[in-house]
């Protein structure tokens, strides 16, 4: 009898699960839900934010990335019966399968912190990278040199501080009246990262004229003003928060062992259901050799999307899983036109900067859509990574 496997999400894990699938399983029907016909290169998307014609060079159609015996369905997942095997839409249609590969990302988190969400913009896509832009467009043209606009972000991880480096270069490029804060609860920005790379970001920062504001956090958020726990408030004209992922709503009813919608999965990416799989943002991957889970990076998701259809195979099979392992490749930081990297594979050079990391960023950028598409379509994004 023919399975039915059914992929959820479109991002890295969702992508790279389809072609490790289509590349592993045999006698099987698949079928690739996700809320958009594109899979975008979300670690690129801050690039939009500068300059929105990016969009075309990371946004890359679903029918480039599948084979043609893959059925796709474009809807959001409403919610996820694992005791029916059932899969219910937005369009109210329901999708039944046998093995379920769960890859749907995660959404922002706002931590309980009054107005946060409310009053803030995100990250999570390419519409809200173009809506950032649209929104310090217009505040810049309200602005003027003796009353500048002030851009603030919250949260400087790897995406807020890709943020900042992205509006200073469009406030140098447009030569516009803005200000930017990038604003952090911690002591340092890029947290729980090594020292060296911490200082060579904040000096990247600081010379791209980005005010850093650390160790206190936001306890509220008004319409157009910043509350902290002890510095004064800080009144803005856009606010982009970036502080965080939780699980998806569209888990929450799904009788899988989970943390605030993140799927627990083993290393082999089985749940508690053996007849699903979960991995990227939307799961909490253990690892055999440590007590932290893999990292919700989209590197790690490249990882396990790659190696994911193997383990279906084998479940479908009766045949025992293989346990996977993440594998740190380095680290590899943009701050508008410049870049940070930090312990490369095969690198002897600790953390460094300058015209190599700046090929570095733009090769693995290219590298993932010219796996995933064509390399044609990879030399042609070159030039806006």
């Amino acid at each position: 009898m023919t399975e039915n496997i059914v992929v959820l999400g479109a991002g890295y894990a969702g992508a790279a699960a389809i072609q490790s699938l289509e590349a592993e399983v045999d006698n099987a029907d698949i079928t690739w839900i996700s809320k958009e016909d594109y899979h975008l290169v979300l670690h690129e998307v801050h690039r939009c934010i500068r300059d929105p014609s990016v969009r075309d060079k990371i946004s890359l159609p679903i029918a480039d990335i599948k084979s043609p015996s893959t059925r796709f369905i474009k809807a959001a997942v409403e919610s996820v019966d694992t005791d029916d095997r059932e899969i219910d839409l937005d369009d109210g249609s329901t999708v039944d399968y046998d093995y379920l590969v769960v890859g749907l990302g995660s959404k922002t988190a706002y931590y309980g912190i009054p107005g946060l969400e409310e009053n803030s913009l995100t990250l999570k896509g390419l519409d809200d990278a173009l809506e950032i832009h649209n929104q310090v467009k217009d505040a810049a043209r309200e602005a003027s040199r003796n009353d500048p606009a002030k851009i603030v972000i919250g949260g400087a991880g790897l995406s807020g501080i890709q943020t900042a480096g992205e509006l200073a270069e469009f406030r140098d490029m447009h030569r516009a009246p803005l200000e930017i804060y990038l604003v952090e609860a911690m002591e340092e920005i890029f947290p729980g990262q090594d020292p060296e790379i911490q200082g060579a970001l904040r000096k990247r920062l600081l010379e791209a004229d980005i005010n850093i504001l650390t160790n206190d956090p936001i306890t509220e958020a008004a319409e157009d003003t910043i509350y902290f726990d002890e510095g004064e408030p800080l009144e803005y004209d856009v606010f982009v928060w970036t502080g965080g992922i939780t699980g998806q709503d569209a888990l929450e009813e799904a009788n899988v062992e989970k943390n605030h919608n993140r799927v627990n999965a083993d290393a082999t990416f089985q749940t508690s259901d053996e007849r699903v799989f979960a991995l990227g943002d939307s799961a909490i991957v253990d690892q055999l050799n440590s007590e932290r889970p893999a990292p919700p990076t989209a590197q790690a998701a490249w990882q396990a999307g790659g190696v994911i259809g193997e383990n279906v195979a084998r479940a479908m099979n009766g045949q025992a899983l293989t346990s996977w392992s993440y594998k740190d490749k380095g680290t590899v930081v943009s701050v508008g036109d410049d870049a940070v990297a930090h312990n490369v594979m095969m690198v002897p050079i600790g953390t460094f900067g300058g015209p190599a990391a700046k090929v570095l960023k733009k090769s693995i950028a290219t590298r993932w859509i010219a796996d995933v598409t064509s390399v044609g379509r990879a030399v042609s994004a070159w030039g806006d990574m």
